[in-house]
């Protein structure tokens, strides 16, 4: 592990909490829908960014990295549930814990840190696109929300233009509000807490306007017991199938969002390659210590790690206050966080994404060799359209089929006019 930094300052205590703070609020909805989604308990949802938060902390690379439960990984642990609940949740994550491990000790990390550049920037703007797209049932305070799927972000695009003239003013002025505050007073100042900032305003006018929009709400806290299961045959034909699988995604999430977090936070130069190893290896102990509950897997979230970032988080302790917030709102019920709409963490992650979008290297895009450009454009349309998983591969596909292009036609002689004849 790292040597801790000996100056650590008030000033970036304040950057953890506020990073820390903002992340967990932005965990809340998304912990509990994930769960429901997957079958378990919501609960569970949070208990993964809880019991995993510290272990990363304190054993991964990547201080900034929150991690927590992603839809890229709801397929996989919803199947478990349905054949066999919640021991069968706990059998899944516990198998891609090991798998993760075993990844990390084959030294099998480091080959995600040599994904090209422009695979980088172009994950990073669909994953962008998709933050803004999933928020927008809640800026345009549409009833009935279309589900959140591992399907394609784009079908959402259709499903809520389709709905516009149910769409109401409230939460769009909420939203509008957040996202406009947060561009300002980051504009002033970088390390201004600006999506925290924005958040308090938008509860404040909500609260003066006395405006009646969908909120967090009062979450129960009850501590989940540990998860009851028991191998059989069957296991090996089942769960060990979905569990590697599961692993590999998750891997693949884990490095690449590390990556574009460090890219966001203006440090291109990858991480040493011995650190996505040991990333995973973190990622995996973690994951065995969430599996005995049954929570889902833990993987790298951006939007709470790049809220992390913008809202000062620099060190591992703002890992630590991801997860003691969540823990102090699940175990005493806040009524402030209770009462914070929906639509202000919606505009906070919708800023996030916009953030994302890599607006210089859409600038750049004219200039850029031919390879990169579709590469970018391709990973990134990817993302909308298929996932992203699949979008990196789609990426590094363009990379590698041109690199067997130039291989194969330095092989292959010219034919002369004599030959031909």
């Amino acid at each position: 592990m790292r040597p801790i930094q000996l100056r650590y300052s008030f000033k970036t205590l304040a950057g953890d909490a506020s990073g820390g703070f903002i992340a967990a609020l932005i965990a809340l909805p998304y912990g509990l829908a994930m769960a429901t989604l997957m079958g378990l308990p919501p609960v569970l949802g949070l208990f993964t960014s809880i019991l995993t938060a510290p272990i990363t902390a304190l054993l991964g690379r990547n201080p900034v990295l929150i991690g927590g439960t992603a839809s890229a990984t709801v397929p996989f642990i919803a199947e478990a549930v349905r054949q066999q609940g919640i021991g069968g949740a706990a059998k899944v994550t516990l198998v891609a814990a090991v798998f993760m491990m075993i990844f990390s000790v084959l030294r099998l990390g480091r080959y995600v840190t040599a994904v090209p550049h422009a695979v980088i920037s172009g994950f990073s703007c669909g994953i962008g696109a998709m933050m803004v797209i999933t928020q927008l049932p809640y800026i345009f305070g549409l009833s009935k929300l279309p589900a959140v799927t591992s399907g394609p972000v784009l079908m959402q695009v259709l499903q809520v233009s389709g709905r516009l003239a149910e769409a109401r003013w409230q939460p769009l002025l909420l939203a509008c509000i957040v996202i406009a505050f947060s561009t300002l007073a980051v504009r002033l100042h970088s390390r201004v807490p600006g999506p925290l900032l924005g958040l308090g305003l938008a509860f404040g006018i909500s609260q003066l306007l006395g405006l009646t929009e969908k909120e967090v709400g009062v979450i129960s806290f009850s501590l989940p017991d540990f998860a009851g299961f028991a191998w059989s045959p069957v296991d090996v034909r089942s769960v060990l199938p979905a569990g590697f699988t599961l692993a590999f995604v998750a891997s693949v999430n884990i490095l690449i969002t590390s990556r574009v977090v460090e890219h966001f936070r203006g440090r291109h130069r990858p991480l040493r390659r011995t650190d996505a190893d040991s990333e995973l290896g973190a990622y995996g102990i973690a994951n065995i210590c969430a599996g005995i509950f049954g929570a889902p897997v833990s993987v790298g979230i951006p939007a709470r790690s790049l809220a992390n970032v913008r809202c000062g988080g620099t060190t591992r302790v703002s890992n630590f206050f991801h997860a003691l917030i969540l823990l102090a709102v699940l175990g005493l019920g806040s009524s402030v966080l209770a009462h914070i709409p929906l639509a202000g963490l919606a505009g906070v992650t919708a800023w996030m994404g916009f953030c994302l979008l890599d607006w210089s290297t859409w600038r750049r895009l004219p200039k850029m060799r031919r390879l990169d450009a579709t590469a970018f454009l391709v990973t990134a349309l990817a993302v909308l359209l298929v996932n992203a998983v699949a979008a990196v591969f789609l990426g590094c596909a363009i990379y590698a089929a041109d690199h067997l292009r130039r291989r194969f036609s330095k092989q292959v002689p010219n034919l002369s006019p004599a030959f031909i004849r």
